[in-house]
């Protein structure tokens, strides 16, 4: 049986002014995500890749379109979704646990069941012991790792994941693209993922989403093929060198393939 549709943007054009001028960021972008699945989104700088998310977040309103997150219209809702951006975000008078906790105490819950959800968590998924710790004690990875348990804690179907581990070292983003790949298979939450790292884009994902220089628009859609659960062999395969290929095509000419979906 077919899952359904967890996300569907529709229509999703945002223009701005600048010093009397219009500027079209994105340009009619239409996709949908399934629930349960791992999409990216690839695309040149300044493509209008963190503006779709500000819109899909409830933080910026489109010029024209429309975003559902399970069948409901969630234009300019705060809070319908989990959001990640690559700066961790942690607050630093804040320990690693309270800041862990800060999604769950801004929706409410009281602070000894939001410490009773966190520390299993923490335990299962490599900050057991660092829960008194202050975000400046932590290495980079670290600190991502308490950022995105609090987007995990946050508790939302979809989670927005916004370059997360760009600002990390090879061998630590390997490490913690494993480590993001394993809580996706226990909590099955929907991720639309944003990265321009193409290695990354084919290890972490479902589906791929390549954009077109600014005005943003969806130029082609790529499945990837390779079977999961997947490990770092994974991109010495063939089938790995094959789509990585399609993708530096398609990012560098420009012009649409047979994958592209208008």
């Amino acid at each position: 049986m077919e899952q359904p549709d967890r996300l569907v943007v529709s229509g999703i054009t945002k223009t701005f002014r600048r010093d009397g001028k219009e500027i079209i960021a994105l340009q009619k972008v239409n996709f949908s995500v399934k629930e349960g699945r791992f999409v990216s989104i690839i695309g040149p700088s300044g493509c209008g890749k963190s503006t779709l998310f500000h819109i899909i977040a409830g933080l910026l309103r489109p010029t024209a379109g429309q975003v559902l997150a399970n069948g409901q219209d969630i234009v300019g809702r705060a809070g319908t979704v989990g959001y990640m951006l690559q700066k961790d975000m942690l607050l630093p008078w804040r320990s690693i646990l309270d800041n862990i906790i800060l999604g769950l105490e801004i929706r409410g819950v009281p602070r000894m069941e939001s410490v009773k959800r966190a520390l299993p968590l923490m335990a299962q998924y490599g900050l057991n012991g660092f829960e008194k710790s202050y975000p400046y004690e932590l290495s980079g990875g670290m600190r991502q790792r308490a950022a995105l348990l609090r987007t995990l804690l946050y508790d939302r179907h979809i989670m927005l994941l916004d370059e997360p581990f760009g600002a990390l070292d090879a061998q630590t983003r390997l490490h913690m693209q494993n480590w993001l790949l394993e809580i996706w298979q226990d909590f099955k939450k929907t991720i639309l993922f944003v990265t321009h790292d193409i290695d990354e884009a084919v290890y972490l994902s479902d589906d791929i989403y390549v954009f077109s220089p600014r005005p943003g628009r969806i130029q082609a859609k790529l499945e990837v093929p390779i079977p999961r659960p997947r490990s770092p062999e994974d991109m010495t395969s063939p089938q790995f060198a094959v789509l990585k290929h399609q993708l530096l095509e398609l990012l560098f000419s420009g012009a649409p393939s047979a994958a592209d979906i208008g």
